[in-house]
């Protein structure tokens, strides 16, 4: 959640901001406004305590004069009743204000550049070249079906369209891919954590996906749990409401999970093969750190996400994103790319992107800075999103027979 002092302080200069990832000027608005009414009702209550607190005084000194105190008394009765009714006004107020702000999403840093969606990403630089074929590549279902690797019309049977079934090699190369990804991070410093894949309404308000993309999870029926969207919100939220020691910082942590989505905003898109599924596999990274540390412990995640794919020998690019194109949580991110030959383009296959202090405020992530309670930063990526590097292996490893070779670091993974 956005910090709520900074309405106070300049609201125009956070509405400029904000602005630039399209928030609506009429939501930007009414969060003005709702603070203006919390603000009106803290004065409200401010004025009628510091009456009562003078008719308090006053009635001491009517005692110990020995006047008639009926008169006062009834009037610091009725006062005691305002005040009850000036505090649930003001409860009510910062309810409205902080319901509000919670759809609110975090405020880009000014490094971010301008833009309205992803066709004005910036390109920061490219990781290894392509490999130049001496056939036309195929796209990955295409190798799918001739090496019987994925079953996409069982997947749907079993369930409806975006499902697919592994089969064989390609079920070996995705278990090969997890355990090689999670040792990568685990030598980078990052530690392993299992996470189960339900979670609670309060750890997806703590992480940013409630309340306002409801919609694209899948929520068990009769209950307020949820399926993840992404291992973000567990690994994150393991710390909700905490107050952690600052010997305990940095904690960097990776996670494979399945991952959950309706995809709900993205009816039409990549309907053929693997690349937008409703299920799938991710390793991630996350980090909980000192805000002085953060700027750092993302340059780092980003070099981990890009030494991962450069070691699996998949050609990628980084790239910076733009104000319109950035996620409801990040303050900034940097996207990679992966070269896929069989469609000619890069297409993502991780996102690090650092929120600040916005999940950890929503979340009560703090630590103790000397005898204040300060939030962290916490930091999230993929690393990676494992169906899109099978996809990435398939076309980027295929040959002219249509057989695919297994990149070199995997092969001590598979048996």
């Amino acid at each position: 959640m956005i910090d709520l002092k900074l309405l106070q302080k300049d609201f125009d200069a956070l509405s400029a901001k904000l602005s630039r990832k399209g928030v609506d000027a009429e939501l930007l608005k009414e969060l003005k406004q709702k603070n203006e009414t919390l603000k009106e009702a803290k004065a409200t209550y401010e004025t009628l305590q510091a009456a009562q607190n003078a008719m308090s005084k006053e009635f001491g000194i009517y005692k110990q004069q020995g006047k008639d105190v009926a008169e006062l008394k009834a009037k610091v009765d009725a006062n005691k009743l305002k005040i009850n009714d000036a505090l649930e006004a003001q409860r009510i107020a910062q309810e409205a204000l902080e319901l509000l702000a919670m759809a609110i999403p975090n405020i880009p840093d000014d490094s971010v550049p301008e833009g309205a969606d992803e066709n004005d990403n910036v390109e920061i630089k490219k990781v290894l070249t392509p490999r130049s074929f001496s056939f036309t590549p195929k796209e990955h279902w295409e190798l799918a079906e001739q090496n019987g690797w994925i079953d996409f019309e069982r997947g749907v049977k079993l369930a409806t369209s975006r499902f697919s079934v592994l089969h064989t090699e390609a079920a070996k190369i995705e278990r090969a891919l997890i355990n090689f990804m999670l040792d990568f991070n685990a030598q980078r410093g990052f530690a392993e954590m299992s996470v189960h894949a339900i979670v609670n309404r309060a750890a997806l308000e703590g992480t940013g996906q409630l309340p306002k993309f409801e919609n694209d999870l899948y929520k068990l029926e009769g209950q307020e749990l949820f399926l993840i969207p992404t291992a973000e919100v567990p690994l994150t939220n393991l710390y909700q409401d905490e107050i952690l020691p600052p010997e305990a910082l940095p904690i960097l942590m990776t996670g494979y999970t399945s991952c959950f989505r309706k995809e709900a905003g993205a009816a039409g898109r990549d309907t053929r093969g693997m690349i937008r599924q409703h299920q799938f596999h991710k390793v991630e990274l996350v980090a909980i750190t000192k805000p002085e540390e953060s700027e750092k412990v993302f340059e780092d995640m980003v070099a981990c996400a890009s030494d991962l794919l450069s070691a699996l020998e998949l050609p990628h690019r980084l790239v910076r994103l733009c104000a319109g194109d950035l996620g409801f949580g990040a303050a900034y991110t940097v996207d990679l790319e992966v070269w896929l030959p069989g469609q000619n383009t890069y297409r993502e296959i991780s996102s690090v992107s650092n929120t600040r202090d916005f999940q950890a405020r929503r979340a009560k992530i703090r630590y103790k800075d000397g005898k204040n309670n300060t939030l962290v930063h916490t930091l999230n990526g993929s690393s990676l999103a494992v169906g899109r590097t099978l996809i990435a292996i398939m076309e980027n490893f295929q040959n002219e027979d249509g057989s695919i070779t297994i990149p070199e670091v995997l092969k001590p993974y598979i048996r």
